[in-house]
């Protein structure tokens, strides 16, 4: 049976309509219902590998969309169930010298405890200027599917060749990560 009207008023609500009497769902959640944004705040050297943990929510023309993640020592665990999307953005500076590579890596864990990395990027730095400061990015993304808030988490990890600055700021996204919860697991 067709519809006789679309009733676009109730879609925006959340009210599923039902045309002419007939049955089906009374409901729906639309939309993207988990939306988080955190940043490095300060400039930190990496010289190798390790994991980040200077971070602060953006703060800067954003707001969280839900209750949003949570965070200790690096680690960010989930609000909710769901399908997660994770993108990364790192970006490096050196003066100087040449880094063969510099990027990065998430890593995610479903029980609280083994940490595997899901995705890395990398990018290099050649300083062809003597004392220039040259720049580096790297973009990372990776599909995390959370079913259980307890034991699925994610980390963040820099790693280089050679000594150069992961850049932060509290003012602005430097190297900063997105979190999108896309829907149900």
């Amino acid at each position: 049976m067709a519809l006789s009207k679309i009733d676009v008023a109730n879609m925006l609500t959340g009210t599923t309509p039902v045309a002419n009497g007939g049955t089906g769902a009374t409901s729906f959640t639309a939309g993207i219902n988990e939306v988080d944004s955190f940043r490095l705040n300060d400039d930190e050297s990496v010289n190798g590998t390790t994991f980040l943990s200077d971070y602060e929510r953006d703060d800067s023309n954003f707001s969280k969309i839900g209750t949003g993640l949570t965070e200790s020592g690096g680690v960010f665990t989930f609000p909710s169930t769901g399908i997660y999307l994770i993108h990364a953005y790192f970006l490096y500076s050196a003066a100087g010298n040449d880094a063969v590579y510099c990027g990065g890596e998430i890593f995610t864990t479903t029980d609280n405890s083994s940490y595997s990395a899901d995705v890395e990027a990398y990018s290099f730095i050649y300083n062809g200027m003597s004392g220039a400061t040259e720049h580096a990015s790297a973009s990372m993304v990776t599909i995390f599917d959370v079913t259980n808030t307890t034991t699925h988490k994610f980390k963040l990890r820099a790693s280089t060749s050679a000594a150069v600055t992961l850049k932060g700021d509290s003012t602005i996204n430097k190297t900063h990560f997105v979190c999108y919860r896309l829907g149900d697991t």
